[in-house]
């Protein structure tokens, strides 16, 4: 693979579209980020499983397995309605029923007193929030090849990947000020966690306010060509097909699908365990694990900045192996050691690499595939990171069960990135044996 250098994009080549399509684009992922951030991570899954729950490691449990299930879904859902979508043409229609979905879901954990008998409900919302959630990122990314131009895909792809840190942190800081910390400026009673159950309310407002506009404004897709009667039968039949021609063509293609499938499920999970690990397993009050938060997005979104500019110098390959890298170490220094500093510590550095891994990632299908495939292989990207998203939490809740030690958990985490990094090194060895076929075979995989 060799690196091809782009001219800078002009003004007038950013989309075309008009702007405010692209910036509506944009701010959906600005609101997206409160599920993310605050519902799924930092706080409502802290406050579920140490304070609803009657016993932090059965909270811990019901959450992890009610997740893993949430993956198994997405697995199943995904191929089918990235196939439905194709044939309907309509992002916009189904994105706005899977964002009203998570809205709705959002706004239903206000109901979730502080009682054990609430659990089950509470961890279930927030499991059919991710599987709409991921859902709508299916749609949501789809739009991008209609809002930009090969010229401009990165930098509108990475402007709404740094609104998305940001908005994280900025709905962080309206919980813990607004919200948590003393009753929250709001004022709103701790009487049976009211304060903490209006934090989900103030996030599916957020995410309805910055989202609408994309729903109003999403561009209009040209009519299907595809013919036939759809069902889950004629979707998963495709893919299979698809597959077996990248096995027959692209085996490194396909080799990267897995491995970066895996690795990011991994590095999914570092954020979707990590509040529930602060607080259960270290002790931290829910000021701090919001603090906590803060930190880690802040420090998130300044090493992808920094990341992008060696992807430019090295390339993508040396910024994801490096970074896995520095997470599994730090992943040992915290199974080995429950001293406060070195959560605070590892987690924090951690949370510094998962940015940089994501967009590298991205950036090396960008170099591996052509225009005329690339929607085809960014869709087949996302499905293949939907299809194993139940690996990591399924393996935490599994290391849980094992040792009984919540903290011991990030070891599932750990050994599901170190298998993504070891599937993705290995891709060497297939990029070889494909030059090797070609040089003997140099007619082209594709017509």
């Amino acid at each position: 693979m060799t690196n091809v250098p782009t001219a800078a994009p002009q003004d007038d080549e950013l989309a075309p579209v008009p702007r405010r399509v692209v910036r509506a684009w944009s701010l959906w992922d600005f609101g997206q980020q409160s599920f993310n951030t605050v519902i799924l991570t930092f706080v409502f899954s802290v406050y579920v499983t140490g304070t609803v729950a009657d016993s932090e490691l059965r909270g811990t449990q019901v959450f992890s397995n009610t997740q893993a299930w949430a993956g198994l879904a997405i697995a199943l859902l995904a191929p089918a309605m990235g196939t439905f979508a194709d044939r309907l043409r309509n992002s916009r229609l189904l994105l706005t029923i899977t964002t009203v979905a998570t809205i709705a879901c959002m706004a239903g954990l206000w109901f979730v007193k502080p009682e054990d008998s609430y659990l089950l409900l509470g961890c279930l919302l927030i499991a059919v929030a991710s599987v709409f959630s991921e859902l709508a990122g299916v749609f949501y990314n789809s739009m991008l090849l209609h809002i930009s131009t090969p010229k401009t895909y990165g930098r509108i792809s990475g402007t709404a990947w740094g609104l998305g840190y940001i908005g994280g942190v900025i709905a962080l800081v309206i919980a813990l000020f607004g919200f948590i910390l003393n009753g929250g400026m709001l004022g709103l009673p701790t009487d049976e966690a009211l304060n903490v159950r209006g934090v989900a309310v103030m996030c599916a407002i957020w995410f309805l306010v910055f989202g609408m506009p994309l729903l109003l404004l999403a561009p209009k897709e040209p009519p299907s060509t595809l013919t036939g009667r759809f069902n889950l039968l004629t979707a998963y039949r495709d893919l299979g097909r698809r597959i077996v021609q990248l096995w027959r063509t692209e085996r490194s293609l396909l080799h990267f699908f897995l491995a970066s499938a895996v690795y990011r499920d991994g590095l999914g999970a570092v954020f979707t365990f990590a509040g529930v690990l602060a607080a259960n397993a270290y002790g931290f009050s829910t000021t701090m694990v919001i603090i906590f938060g803060l930190a880690a997005n802040l420090v998130a979104g300044i090493g992808t900045w920094f990341a992008g500019r060696l992807d430019d110098k090295l390339g993508p390959r040396p910024v994801i192996v490096g970074s896995l890298a520095v997470i599994l170490v730090m992943g040992a220094g915290i199974i080995v050691s429950d001293a406060d500093i070195v959560f605070w510590v590892g987690g924090l550095v951690i949370a510094s690499c998962v940015g940089p891994i994501q967009s590298a990632s991205r950036s090396m299908l960008a170099r591996m595939t052509s225009t005329e495939t690339a929607s085809e292989n960014f869709g087949l990207y996302a499905t293949a990171g939907r299809a194993v998203s139940f690996l990591a939490p399924a393996a935490f809740a599994s290391f849980v069960a094992i040792t009984g030690q919540e903290r011991l958990g990030i070891i599932g985490i750990v050994v599901v990135l170190a298998l993504g990094l070891a599937l993705f090194l290995s891709m060497r060895f297939t990029e070889q044996a494909e030059e090797r076929r070609r040089a003997q075979d140099p007619t082209p995989d594709r017509p």
